[in-house]
């Protein structure tokens, strides 16, 4: 039966990211609050992908609905997207949370790898997420996960921004230290670029200017180029594990034979990482080269993909389609957390 949840504004809850929580209300441009989800002193909630610690993220919820939203999650219906990789099993201790601690009206859960797929106008795609501390690869077939599918690669922005830090600590004492991390992280955003073969040659037209926030100018050459290019060739920080391109290979290959053409032709990037310069080139060209010459690789990279999960997770709520994965107030007193499964694919 339909939820009846009209009257009231939806909050969508991105948990993808694991260090940070995306809020905010459905149908706005971007999350309205960002919060970290671990607390100033402690280990993480989320860890890969996996909620490790379930105390602190009923605390890092409320603390969002306080502090970030000024709002009781018991006035609104909730939709959580959950990251790709956690494990099924989770959802009942999610959906429990949200209706048990939140005291939520009606919630769902969707995967960010629906969301994503979602948020670029398709119904089949492949995800190929790049978030804080691990880059995923999650199929998507007529808007249903295909999670025996979902690859992974344990390296994400904060492995990239560590290794700019130390790479410019040596000649800039601002880049020690934790602010380092922080002016790492900005200028990555501003110099960071991937070329179409890898590595290029040391040259000095390597070298870009980049201005820090005291007024100091600082000269970033070849590091702007290898520290993306650690999702290509992980193996240049000891991991020894396939970069994202293999990654988004392997999980299309994972999939029944009949739906591949769909997601070779439906590769959408997520994540504020993926919006350095080329990075969709380059995974467009080795992609190429690894599939059959018979199917069509074409890359999605909307523009406002650093919030492209959270603003699918407002898309699904919005379509009359889903209405079907709302959970009621009255349907889980009933049924208790099992129910989750049987509403929310």
């Amino acid at each position: 039966m339909p939820v009846n949840r009209r009257d009231r504004a939806t909050i969508v809850v991105d948990l993808s990211e694991g260090d940070l929580i995306h809020a905010g209300y459905a149908g706005d441009k971007a999350p309205r609050a960002a919060l970290p989800s671990r607390p100033s002193a402690g280990g993480p909630v989320i860890q890969r992908g996996v909620v490790v610690d379930w105390s602190g993220l009923t605390t890092a919820l409320q603390r969002v609905f306080d502090k970030g939203l000024r709002v009781s999650p018991g006035e609104h219906p909730l939709l959580i997207v959950e990251p790709p990789v956690s494990p099924r099993v989770n959802r009942e201790r999610l959906i429990e949370l949200v209706f048990g601690k939140l005291r939520a009206p009606a919630a769902t859960i969707v995967s960010a790898a629906l969301a994503a797929v979602r948020q670029a106008g398709r119904a089949s795609g492949v995800m190929l997420h790049v978030g804080e501390r691990e880059s995923v690869a999650a199929p998507v077939h007529r808007d249903k996960p295909i999670y025996k599918a979902i690859t992974r690669l344990d390296v994400g922005a904060r492995d990239l921004t560590e290794y700019l830090r130390e790479q410019l600590a040596a000649r800039y004492a601002a880049f020690q230290g934790e602010a380092g991390g922080g002016l790492a992280r900005g200028a990555l955003e501003q110099v960071a670029a991937v070329t179409a073969d890898g590595l290029p040659p040391a040259s000095e037209e390597l070298e870009q200017n980049y201005e820090l926030p005291d007024g100091q100018v600082i000269t970033i050459g070849a590091e702007r180029f290898r520290c993306p290019e650690l999702l290509f060739q992980p193996s240049f920080l000891g991991v020894e594990q396939d970069g994202i391109h293999r990654l988004t290979f392997q999980s299309i290959t994972k999939c029944d034979v009949d739906v591949r053409k769909d997601l070779y032709s439906n590769v959408v990037m997520s994540g504020g990482t993926t919006m350095y310069q080329g990075i969709p080139e380059r995974v467009q060209k080795e992609i190429k080269a690894l599939a059959p010459d018979s199917m069509t690789i074409k890359i999605i990279a909307p523009p406002e993909r650093k919030y492209s999960v959270w603003l699918g997770g407002s898309i699904l709520s919005s379509l009359s389609t889903f209405e079907e994965m709302w959970i009621t107030r009255d349907e889980y007193d009933e049924a208790g957390p099992s129910i989750v499964h049987r509403k929310c694919s």
